[in-house]
């Protein structure tokens, strides 16, 4: 693998298969003060529905990763002048699309695996474990339990592949879940509130 971007300690991914709590932990997060740059394919879907579009995993999944890929790196620049000294949580991140062309046993552009490895996040991923418990499908969500497993397995070997350490986010109640997550990401930025940047 050729060298790497310099992480950024203050973009945090939550990151998992599909189903498995995070934009719930995330939006508890949020309630308790941390920001959150949402999950771009949910927006992608709900929009190609609305218009008629094609691009959508059961009909154009290759123009579904690539607008995918735009939208994510659009996310990832609208960030950027987020404070480096608070952290800034992603529901998701880059790395997911390249996991998904993998998915769709699709090849992966240069564009992908250069963005892929380019654009970084901190180092420190949160993973979410397939949950069969909480597991739904609904509207946008139409993958199976067995595919949602595969997902998350991917996702787990493209990130370890991309020099993230994967820290796997327990089956607990969203409180827990969120104060282990904060628990665990406040030992990344020492000497720094995550919430509002001040110096403790």
């Amino acid at each position: 693998m050729t060298e790497c971007t310099l992480f950024r300690n203050d973009f945090v991914i939550i990151t998992g298969g599909p189903g498995a709590g995070k934009t719930t932990l995330l939006k508890e997060m949020q309630r308790q003060g941390y920001p959150y740059v949402p999950e771009v394919a949910r927006e992608i879907i709900q929009a190609e529905m609305t218009s008629n579009g094609d691009a959508l995993p059961w009909r154009n999944a290759i123009k579904y990763r690539d607008i995918m890929l735009e939208k994510s790196i659009e996310s990832y620049h609208a960030a950027q002048s987020n404070d480096p000294g608070r952290l800034l949580f992603f529901d998701r991140g880059i790395p997911d699309t390249l996991a998904y062309s993998y998915l769709i046993d699709a090849p992966a552009s240069e564009e992908l695996e250069s963005a892929a490895r380019n654009y970084r996040y901190n180092k420190q991923v949160f993973i979410l474990p397939p949950w069969e418990e909480i597991y739904q499908t609904d509207r946008e969500r139409v993958q199976d339990f067995e595919e949602a497993q595969a997902t998350y397995e991917i996702m787990y070997e493209t990130y370890q592949w991309l020099e993230y350490e994967l820290m796997v986010v327990p089956k607990l109640p969203v409180e827990q879940r969120a104060e282990f997550v904060l628990k665990h990401t406040r030992s990344g930025l020492t000497g720094v509130d995550p919430k509002n940047g001040n110096r403790k």
